[in-house]
């Protein structure tokens, strides 16, 4: 009868399995502003990482995951410091300072995680239809630095965004946009959200729009050169630094503009030529100039592995001479390799830059221990003076050239020539590559020479090219 029973009761059971959502997260404390921070804080999940399992593995490897425990290793703890090393309003469009860590104190708002940058995230969570958490990737100044990652990377030990926003890099190129409307030549280098598109970056944030104008562009920002979730590279470098390849080297993916004449175009100057210079690959290469390790200047070999980041992003602190005490952090993000500096060494502002060669500093030419600042000073000074002479005497020359040899599209050594010697001139290329500018002078004097008949100027050095020179009479 028991088992009768027992066989009714099981028929009527309803088997229909229910499934409900339930927080896979602690709920957070109402004070902290709907921050959810991590799940996880001693394996460095994030709330948000539980979803976005890409973004979390590679933000999981940068600073920006043990950015609590640095600072405090750092033996510099302070209250003032923890604010940018949690997650709270900082770097974020929030501007209420109650929310996150600083209100709760609590371990799960450790480290410069994901909403440090998206905002909070509870909204998004309990309703994803709501939208994306955009992150802006401008950058500012000043009052104006309320949102992105100036709120951190500022001030005299990190000046990271002070020092940048005095650098042409966190301007829109003018000629950008031509009558308002985006000028497609130059957008992939003048204007941040076109790098990136550029690039094959095809993440969100706030200034991405269909059509980009002079109000809503934005400069070559933080989040152009670094990527904020993680990269491969130091630094969260987008690209490496290291590789001498004008493909792959950060820099230089945008630095390689006209460095090698267009005979169609009535523009024989260089526009970018940095990169080409520093690996011996720049210029109009007249008959008898032959490609050998002399035209690859020391800066572009292996002896200088980070290439144009070795000189343009030195890192230094900066001490009074009198006291001895700290005045500031240099990060290098002006990206002047030799500035005008004041008495203790700081870098002067933009409009002070105008001082003597002689007189400005060559620190960052000591980094890498290949000289001195004293003998950097020197050998660039004698450098700039012996291309200098050299396209003194061959601007010469080419006044004698007939005026129809420079006629568009010519192709012929009096324009090639015209060519080399704004590339010589071009600011930098004395420092960058003092052999391959001179190697290019002195080749385009013989072929000017050779072609139109015309004598060099008494005094010049040729050699090895003089030995081409083809005999005259007088001219």
């Amino acid at each position: 009868m028991g088992v009768l029973v027992l066989v009714a009761l099981g028929g009527c059971v309803d088997e229909k399995i229910v499934y409900r959502d339930g927080p896979n997260y602690a709920s957070p404390p109402q004070a902290a502003a709907s921050f959810v921070g991590y799940s996880d804080e001693a394996n460095k999940v994030t709330v948000c990482g539980n979803c976005h399992v890409g973004q979390q593995a590679k933000w999981k490897q940068t600073a920006h995951a043990d950015a609590f425990a640095t600072l405090e290793k750092s033996g510099s703890m302070q209250g003032l410091c923890q604010a940018c090393h949690t997650v709270n309003d900082r770097g974020n469009a929030l501007s209420d300072t109650l929310a996150g860590w600083r209100t709760t104190k609590d371990k799960r708002y450790h480290d410069v995680q994901c909403e440090s940058c998206h905002g909070a995230g509870l909204a998004h969570i309990q309703r994803p239809t709501r939208g994306q958490m955009l992150p802006s990737i401008a950058a500012d100044t000043g009052t104006k630095a309320t949102n992105g990652c100036a709120e951190c990377h500022s001030g005299t030990h990190h000046p990271y965004v002070d020092e940048w926003r005095q650098t042409r890099h966190a301007r829109v190129y003018s000629g950008t946009f031509s009558s308002g409307v985006a000028n497609p030549a130059c957008q992939s280098c003048h204007m941040g959200q076109k790098i990136l598109e550029a690039w094959g970056v095809n993440t969100n944030f706030v200034e991405k729009a269909a059509t980009i104008t002079p109000a809503n562009a934005v400069g070559t920002t933080c989040a152009v050169c670094h990527d904020p979730h993680g990269s491969n590279n130091p630094k969260q470098l987008r690209f490496p630094i290291d590789v001498p390849d004008l493909d792959q080297n950060l820099c230089m993916k945008c630095h390689y503009r006209r460095a090698n004449p267009d005979f169609t175009s009535s523009r024989l100057s260089p526009h970018s030529p940095q990169g080409p210079m520093l690996l011996g690959e720049a210029g109009w290469w007249p008959p008898g100039l032959q490609a050998d390790s002399t035209l690859v200047a020391t800066h572009g070999t292996s002896r200088n592995p980070k290439l144009c980041a070795t000189c343009h992003v030195n890192r230094f602190d900066v001490t009074d001479k009198a006291t001895g005490k700290f005045v500031q952090t240099v990060t290098g993000h002006r990206f002047t390799a030799i500035p005008c500096v004041d008495g203790n060494g700081l870098p002067l502002p933009p409009d002070k830059q105008n001082c003597s060669v002689t007189a400005r500093s060559y620190k960052s030419c000591a980094g890498s221990g290949c000289h001195s600042e004293t003998t950097a000073r020197t050998v660039f000074v004698t450098a700039e003076a012996d291309i200098a002479g050299l396209a003194a005497g061959l601007n010469a020359m080419l006044a004698k050239v007939p005026a129809s040899e420079m006629a568009v599209p010519k192709v012929n050594s009096a324009r090639g020539a015209t060519f080399n010697v704004a590339l010589a001139l071009h600011p930098g290329s004395a420092a960058h590559n003092p052999f391959l500018a001179k190697a290019l002078l002195r080749a385009s004097i013989v072929a000017v020479a050779n072609d139109y008949g015309i004598t060099p100027p008494p005094g010049l050095q040729l050699a090895p090219f003089d030995k081409q020179l083809r005999a005259r009479s007088s001219n």
